[in-house]
């Protein structure tokens, strides 16, 4: 397990910026609305060697939320415990704790109550690097100064805004984790599941039945999830990343750029996935928030599972051959993908929409042989070719499958214009049944045969 290194400090100091300057990407929403961070967002970050030449030290940063978000009349105060709860988790399990304050708004009584609460919870347990952010200039400086009077010594200075002083952090944060015990690279994790869907659909409370403890704040308050946060579980020995996303809504209904920004990641959480969970709320009719989804997940090629969940709610109001019609007929385009019933909140059938995903994951890994592909288009052509109104036959020259995830098989034919977007989906339709990608997206290219010079025209593998 690799130590962990907890940000804290209070709303607005820049801890979500301080770690997206570490992690070297964009991996916390940075906004100056107070509440942004909720959750415990993590990266995996490599430090210097300890000797020239050597092998890189890594260490997990973990972004915290801000002690004292909502202390007003926000709707989002019932959130208070949860978020304290998740940054306490935070310093119990840190082998090194920066404190971050904000050295243009000097000390303020809350950096006073942050410090007072990491006098008594950390105790000289582990030790505590205070850190002046939003030092831009050397103006700036005798203002971080002031900071050395709660306590924790004299502050580290930076701007993670404009990565001033990013080194001289990156070396303290190394000098200060005991690396007495034996050190590794970051786990490899096996499959990166991203889980989708709607607000309130339950992502939050099927991530933490993955994690089996309370990793993300689960919450029938809407929106309660901002970040796209990776969580590590591990099944039956195995590794794995769970990315639990921000609840999307309909474009016109974004209200600030928090919203966006949360929509966003989570449309990229689609794309670094190897398989997706679109998670659909079985109370609620499809919506549109949905259909939008899939179609992100259809033009990404990427393996899906749906999970229905909240099934235990729905009770004798629908039979499950009956939603199972429904649901096909609402989000056209993924009626190959596997669908379990499950309830996230009773831990149903958790375990095995893993393995189905586990299945996809295989199944668009796999490589097919150049005979087995010869096989299958001849028999899908000889059963039905492409038509042309000018009567012209169509001439397939060579089959090839150049990549996997998605699985990709180019055709090179002496017409490309006769494989018709509607042709094409019976190729991969019949592809389905032939080839071992019964479950996973297929990607197929028509592509006009190369000719070289004049030279006679080779023979086709099949013509119709």
């Amino acid at each position: 397990m690799l130590p962990q290194v907890a940000i804290v400090g209070r709303p607005n100091v820049g801890k979500s910026s301080l770690l997206n300057m570490l992690a070297g990407r964009r991996i916390s929403i940075v906004d100056p609305t107070a509440g942004v961070t909720r959750d415990r967002v993590t990266y995996d970050v490599d430090l210097p060697p300890a000797t020239k030449g050597g092998p890189a030290r890594w260490c997990e940063v973990i972004d915290t939320g801000g002690y004292g978000i909502y202390s007003g009349d926000d709707e989002y105060h019932v959130l208070t415990d949860d978020v304290e709860h998740q940054i306490g988790t935070a310093l119990d399990e840190a082998q090194l704790i920066l404190f971050v304050v904000d050295a243009q708004a000097g000390v303020t009584p809350l950096d006073e109550q942050v410090a007072a609460i990491l006098r008594q919870r950390v105790a000289g347990r582990v030790p505590v690097l205070l850190v002046a952010n939003k030092v831009d200039s050397e103006n700036h400086e005798a203002d971080a100064y002031e900071a050395a009077a709660l306590g924790f010594g004299e502050p580290i200075m930076v701007s993670a805004q404009t990565k001033r002083g990013k080194w001289d952090l990156v070396e303290a944060i190394a000098d200060a984790i005991d690396w007495d015990a034996e050190q590794q690279a970051p786990a490899e994790t096996e499959m990166l599941l991203a889980i989708v869907g709607r607000r309130n659909a339950g992502k939050s409370t099927f991530t933490n039945a993955l994690a089996g403890c309370e990793r993300v704040i689960a919450s029938e308050l809407p929106g309660t999830t901002r970040d796209s946060v990776d969580v590590k579980f591990t099944f039956d020995g195995r590794s794995f990343t769970a990315i639990d996303t921000a609840g999307v809504r309909k474009r016109k209904s974004i209200q600030d750029d928090v919203e966006y920004y949360s929509t966003h990641r989570t449309l990229r959480s689609i794309r670094r996935a190897d398989v997706v969970i679109l998670m659909v709320d079985a109370t609620q009719d499809i919506s549109q928030v949905d259909k939008k989804l899939s179609g992100a997940i259809l033009e990404g090629h990427k393996p899906c599972v749906i999970v229905l969940n909240k099934w235990d709610l729905v009770g004798e109001r629908a039979e499950p051959d009956q939603y199972l019609d429904y649901l096909t007929e609402q989000l056209r385009g993924l009626e190959f993908c596997p669908i379990i019933f499950t309830s996230a909140l009773n831990d149903d059938h958790v375990t095995e929409a893993v393995e189905l995903a586990l299945s996809l994951n295989a199944q668009a890994g796999t490589r097919v042989g150049t005979g087995e592909l010869n096989a299958a288009v001849k028999q899908i052509l000889q059963q039905r070719g492409p038509s042309s109104k000018l009567g012209k036959r169509v001439k397939i020259f060579y089959v090839t499958q150049p990549d996997t995830d998605p699985p990709t098989v180019v055709l090179f034919v002496n017409d490309p214009d006769l494989f018709t977007p509607q042709y094409q989906r019976y190729m991969i339709n019949n592809f389905r049944e032939l080839l071992p990608w019964k479950e996973v997206p297929i990607k197929l290219v028509i592509r006009g045969r190369r000719r070289r010079g004049q030279e006679r025209d080779e023979e086709p593998i099949v013509e119709v």
